[in-house]
């Protein structure tokens, strides 16, 4: 069930992103093309205020040509530890800190091409001071009840993957240490 690598093209390298054309062996001895697009990874927090408002930010997405809303993100530099990746973003998009900090697990968005792995976190006992979003992030950052938003994951509502990963696992650890 193992593809070996053969060859390896380059056909773009930017700054987020570099595009390889991969010549691949197959498991049954014939060659195949797979095109991958390698991406340093990112970090994405559910953070709940004291009121169980979940923090999520407004942002025109130029890929999709709206604005979508999503928990605090962001990309990963090459090698950092997303722990501390995590916490820097959140306290750049929202200006929060929280006391609890708790790793909810790895996603791979989409496996087929895309080499993004992202780390979700649970934040909660948030304090708050300054943002200081990225000079080309402009960002409205909401405070929506966590029913709501589930309900809002749920309707289709919203439709960010790192989102809807993000909201339905803390629902279903909440349902683990309620039930």
């Amino acid at each position: 069930m193992t593809e070996k690598q053969l060859a390896r093209e380059t056909i773009y390298e930017g700054r987020i992103l570099r595009i390889f054309r991969d010549t691949v062996l197959l498991p049954d001895g014939k060659t195949g093309v797979r095109e991958v697009a390698d991406h340093p990874g990112g970090v994405a927090i559910v953070a709940l205020d004291d009121n169980d408002c979940v923090l999520t930010v407004k942002q025109y997405r130029y890929v999709f040509s709206r604005v979508l809303e999503e928990i605090p993100a962001g990309k990963l530099e090459r090698g950092e530890d997303p722990d501390a990746a995590a916490l820097r973003e959140l306290r750049e998009e929202t200006g929060a800190v929280p006391e609890r900090f708790l790793s909810l697990g790895r996603i791979i968005a989409s496996p087929g091409c895309y080499g993004e792995v992202l780390h979700l976190y649970l934040a909660e006992g948030l304090h708050f001071g300054a943002a200081n979003p990225d000079e080309d992030e402009f960002l409205d950052v909401c405070r929506t009840p966590f029913s709501v938003m589930l309900g809002r994951v749920l309707r289709g509502e919203i439709e960010d993957a790192k989102t809807v990963c993000g909201i339905l696992k803390v629902h279903c650890l909440r349902s683990q240490n309620n039930g």
